[in-house]
């Protein structure tokens, strides 16, 4: 792991040119359900159980940013992924704060599924 980085750094990122965001990967490691209610654009859903199953999709990229609702847990997604010897040559972080530091600042964007009207009305948060 490479440390850690700030939502606003994040969102520099992201409204970089095209081949810096091409590089770079954001992972959501939420449930599904937490992901569809409300995720950083253009991020991806891996939930934290299967990353150890699916760590070889990261091993063709170039910068990796962990994300979770508080900016813990994606510490040990960043650790693991970081240790993983297919991205060996990857940039892996954290996301410092989570998704409740990025929703100060920044938008979250929702999908939809089948079960919208039922995970609106399980929280008013998407974490």
């Amino acid at each position: 792991m490479d440390g850690e980085i700030s939502p606003a750094a994040v969102h520099e990122l992201l409204e970089g040119d095209d081949e810096t965001t091409d590089a770079l990967r954001i992972v959501d490691i939420r449930n599904a359900m937490e992901f569809e209610r409300g995720h950083i654009p253009g991020s991806e859903n891996v939930p934290f159980h299967e990353l150890t199953a699916r760590i070889d999709e990261f091993e063709a990229a170039d910068r990796i940013i962990t994300v979770c609702p508080h900016g813990k847990a994606s510490v040990q997604a960043a650790r693991l992924i970081g240790s993983y010897e297919g991205s060996a040559d990857a940039r892996v972080e954290s996301m410092a704060g989570g998704l409740e530091e990025w929703a100060d600042s920044y938008e979250l964007v929702s999908g939809s599924t089948e079960n919208d009207s039922a995970a609106r009305d399980a929280s008013e948060t998407p974490f």
